[in-house]
C-alpha cells in the first residue's frame, strides 16, 4: 500500500465556505471549513444529518463550487478550473460512490464500467470493465441492466465503475445506506482492499458504526465545521 505522505496531503481545504440560497434565505452550509488526507489515508466523516458531511465531498470531488477558500486535490486548484477542467480532473483522479447507486437504466452493467474509461479515450475500455466487475463477484451479471440487478449487486457495479480508472481519491457516500447487513460487510471489505491493493485514498461518509471503525481516521461535522 502506498504510504502516506505527511508533508504533500492529497486533499487539502482551507477556509472553505459554501452558501446556498433557498426560500428561506441564504443558508451556510460549510462555514470555515479546514482539513487535510494524506495520500493512501482512509478517513472517515461523521457528524449528525445536515451537517454538511456530503457537501463536503461533493467540493472535494469539483461537483459543488464553494464560495470561498482554498481546494487542492492531487496537486490542482479546484478553485481555478472550468467546468471542462473539473470533468477531466474527476475522470483521472477521481472515483465517487453514491448511496444510491446512480447507474444508467439503459446501458447495462459492462456498459455503465465502461463509461470513464470511453471517456477517457482507453481502447480497452470494455475489457478493462469486465475484469473490474470481474473483481466484484460480478463475472456472470455483466449483460444485465441496473433494473435486473439486487440492490446489493447495482452497488458493486457502483464500486466497480468508480474504481475502473484506478483513481487516486475515492469518496463513499453512505455507501452501505440501501445495503441490507450481508451486501454493506461485502461492499465494506471491497472498499478497504481496494485502499489495500491500489493506496487509493479513500474517505466516506457513514452513520454506521462499523464502516467508521474500520477506517484510520475519523473526523466529525457539526454545523458545516471540523469538530476535534
Amino acid at each position: 500500500m502506498t504510504q502516506p505522505s505527511i508533508a504533500h496531503p492529497l486533499v487539502a481545504l482551507r477556509d472553505v465556505h459554501l452558501n446556498l440560497a433557498s426560500l428561506a434565505g441564504e443558508v451556510n452550509v460549510l462555514r470555515g471549513l479546514d482539513l487535510e488526507v494524506r495520500d493512501g489515508e482512509t478517513l472517515g466523516v461523521v457528524g449528525p444529518s445536515g451537517s454538511g458531511k456530503s457537501t463536503l465531498l461533493m467540493v472535494m470531488s469539483g461537483l459543488e463550487r464553494p464560495t470561498s477558500g482554498s481546494i487542492m486535490v492531487a496537486g490542482c486548484d479546484l478553485a481555478g478550473m472550468g467546468e471542462d477542467d473539473l470533468a477531466r480532473f474527476r475522470r483521472d483522479h477521481v472515483g465517487i460512490v453514491f448511496q444510491s447507486f446512480h447507474l444508467i437504466p439503459t446501458m447495462t452493467a459492462l456498459e455503465n464500467v465502461a463509461v470513464p474509461l470511453e471517456l477517457a479515450g482507453r481502447p480497452d475500455g470494455f475489457e478493462a470493465a469486465a475484469e473490474a466487475l470481474e473483481r466484484v463477484g460480478l463475472k456472470a451479471r455483466l449483460d444485465h441492466y441496473p433494473g435486473q440487478l439486487s440492490g446489493g449487486e447495482q452497488q458493486r457495479v457502483a464500486l466497480a465503475r468508480a474504481c475502473v480508472t484506478r483513481p487516486k481519491l475515492l469518496l463513499a457516500d453512505e455507501p452501505t445506506g440501501n445495503l441490507d447487513g450481508a451486501n454493506g460487510r461485502a461492499i465494506m471489505d471491497m472498499l478497504f482492499d481496494l485502499n489495500r491493493r491500489l493506496g487509493t485514498t479513500l474517505v466516506l461518509v457513514t452513520h454506521d458504526d462499523g464502516l467508521a471503525a474500520r477506517c484510520g481516521r475519523l473526523v466529525r461535522v457539526e454545523d458545516g465545521r471540523i469538530r476535534t
